[in-house]
């Protein structure tokens, strides 16, 4: 958030808004490269742990890798196969295969860095691994951007933000590899094949990309249907309703591993005590904030520029809904860490589905304002469904109480 408020006071409003539309296609497109690997670190790390056996993480990560790897080829290549004048004329912009192929040259590196910042908090460095995800990542945007303002170069923003991930790639890279010279590798209790690795993952990934999918409809119907500068003041407010998103993830991250490894070994008491506590705290350290935008939201839009309370309709809406879905507590992250991907995955399909023909049907009338109503639409669809679901199965009251 800190680098994008430099963003929207020293650029113009259609780089902001081209800067947007890229990362949106990298959090989807990423998340199909990913393949859920990033989140089933985590369910194998908690899983290895309650067998004593972290050590077998090692090799599961260069397996992850070369997933990674071969996936990103594959997108590259056939990315080759589409024809530019298509993809430009729906968009309404020449420059738009061009930004996309740049995307994807960057995207093996732009995967290694959100696998990495797992990893590393797999394996418990997990100050490290929020010092990656909050800083380390917009570094190279953030001072590109200062040194192109000096250098009356604001044009050259896009490729510093793609080119970045190759540094914030081989960096975290480097350092995943000296911390894993240090674990010893004498106790691997089971050997975890590839295909396991695959079968774990996939479903998470589908539930991955379904989630982007969900914060990407709308920025890519805006763009199609309105312009770069609506897409930026829209997501000026997506991005005060993620910091709600923060919390909650940040809560969930820290007890991921833990709902697995305890699941697998069949606390049941503890994990349910940990659900408690964990719903409990993502409603009481959110609330405040909800209210503060409530009621303070042109005031904080402003701080922006003054042309993106245009977006302030859509912030109410999608910070009340947001307020609303953290009563809910950890429902995506317990339906993944107890083998219940594939669930999870079909729900949130459902609601990508609904949030297509919403943002299909609001957006070309409503901008904005439709925009919002169908990505809260479709938010508090997926979290009542799962919190339903987790009940009937499992007995486990997962919201809050």
């Amino acid at each position: 958030m800190w680098a994008y408020f430099f963003l929207t006071n020293n650029y113009p409003a259609k780089i902001v808004g081209q800067y947007d539309f890229i990362r949106s296609f990298l959090l989807v497109i990423g998340s199909f490269t990913l393949l859920g690997t990033d989140q089933s670190i985590l369910y194998f790390a908690g899983r290895l742990r309650s067998y004593k056996s972290l050590e077998e993480i090692k090799l599961i990560y260069w397996k992850m890798i070369k997933i990674i790897l071969s996936l990103s080829f594959i997108i590259y290549f056939a990315f080759l196969l589409i024809d530019k004048d298509f993809l430009n004329n729906y968009f309404n912009d020449n420059n738009v295969y061009n930004l996309l192929l740049k995307g994807i040259f960057v995207l093996f590196f732009y995967c290694l860095t959100l696998l990495n910042t797992e990893v590393f908090r797999a394996i418990n460095f997990l100050v490290l691994s929020e010092i990656f995800r909050n800083i380390i990542k917009y570094l190279p945007t953030l001072l590109g951007a200062i040194m192109l303002l000096i250098l009356d170069r604001e044009d050259l923003l896009l490729s510093f933000f793609l080119y970045g991930f190759i540094f914030t790639g081989v960096l975290s890279t480097f350092i995943v590899y000296l911390i894993f010279k240090k674990i010893n590798n004498d106790l691997v209790s089971e050997t975890i094949l590839l295909r396991e690795v695959i079968s774990r993952s996939y479903p998470i990934a589908i539930s991955s990309m379904a989630i982007f999918l969900l914060m990407s409809f709308d920025i890519m119907f805006l763009k199609k249907f309105k312009n770069d500068a609506t897409v930026a003041y829209y997501s000026v407010a997506v991005k005060l309703m993620m910091i709600l998103s923060i919390i909650i993830n940040t809560i969930n991250i820290n007890v991921s591993s833990k709902i697995s490894e305890l699941f697998n070994s069949q606390k049941i008491e503890e994990l349910n005590s940990l659900l408690k506590h964990s719903s409990r705290l993502i409603f009481i350290l959110s609330l405040p904030l909800v209210l503060f935008i409530l009621v303070f939201s042109k005031e904080i839009l402003a701080l922006f520029g003054n042309n993106y309370i245009a977006s302030n309709t859509a912030l109410l809406i999608m910070i009340f809904t947001q307020g609303i879905c953290t009563l809910f507590g950890s429902v995506g992250v317990y339906l993944n860490m107890t083998g219940k991907q594939k669930i999870f995955q079909n729900i949130l399909l459902f609601s990508v589905l609904i949030n297509f023909l919403l943002n299909r049907l609001l957006i070309p009338k409503y901008g904005m304002t439709g925009a919002a109503i169908a990505f809260s639409v479709s938010l508090f669809l997926w979290n009542f469904i799962s919190c339903l679901i987790i009940y009937k199965k499992d007995k486990v009251k997962i919201f809050i109480r």
